[in-house]
């Protein structure tokens, strides 16, 4: 048990509202992983993983000067379910569950490439993005380019310049759909009943990126060669690159 900074440990809605100090739940992850326990120098490793954590309800911020007892105090208690698996499946990461690993899997094997060192993250980033982009488009969401619809396509778009990035030569998402479906499917019956929708609407985004992002990259490629040494890009092309192309 380890004592830490109220400014660490104390829990508040803003400035007015319930609160109360927490206590974290912690596991060791062993010495093959650098990083110090709560409240070191090395707290900020990732040997010492939280998973679970309680705040002590019991107070009430009025202002910013007064703190009174709450009449019913509780705790509210929350765990790190991804967190809680990759412990129970003696795994370092949430990315090598079993979830993700069967998807990152299927991508390897639609791309005819494993992960290594340097394409690992990329691989991450397209399974993580797979799952919240399906998740989104079975609500209802869809691409567009404001408000919610725009968030999903941010999301897609990072997604699939990944899938560039690593060597895939036509749109990939779609084809890792089955995949999700497999894995989540059962406890997720909406993924079953949108399969059709999230592929097509994957598909169809990919395609349009791709021709897209031809377009962002010439116009780079223009901007930068004006460029002098020392140069930088202009902020009026930045922001079009950025909002326009992606």
């Amino acid at each position: 048990i380890i004592r830490i900074a109220t400014s660490d440990n104390f829990w508040a809605m803003g400035d007015t509202g319930p609160c109360g100090p927490c206590s974290e739940i912690f596991i060791d992850r062993g010495e093959h992983i650098w990083g110090g326990p709560p409240g070191s120098p090395e707290e900020d490793g990732d040997r010492f993983l939280e998973f679970w954590n309680l705040v002590f309800m019991q107070y009430e911020q009025v202002t910013k000067e007064e703190r009174v007892d709450l009449p019913r105090p509780s705790i509210d208690t929350g765990m790190g379910l991804e967190r809680m698996a990759s412990i129970l499946q003696g795994v370092d990461s949430v990315f090598e569950t079993d979830l993700f690993r069967h998807l990152i899997d299927a991508a390897s094997s639609a791309l005819g490439r494993a992960p290594d060192a340097e394409t690992v993250a990329s691989y991450r980033v397209i399974a993580d993005h797979l799952r919240s982009s399906s998740f989104l488009v079975a609500d209802g969401v869809l691409p567009s380019n404001e408000g919610r619809g725009y968030v999903l396509r941010r999301i897609m778009r990072r997604a699939m310049r990944h899938a560039q990035l690593l060597g895939a030569r036509d749109p990939l998402m779609w084809k890792l759909v089955p995949a999700l479906v497999r894995e989540m499917g059962q406890a997720y019956p909406e993924l079953v009943r949108g399969e059709t929708m999230i592929t097509e609407t994957l598909k169809l985004e990919e395609t349009r990126f791709r021709k897209t992002l031809v377009r962002g990259l010439g116009l780079l490629s223009e901007a930068t060669e004006k460029l002098g040494a020392g140069d930088m890009l202009d902020g009026e092309t930045a922001f079009k690159l950025y909002d326009t192309y992606g």
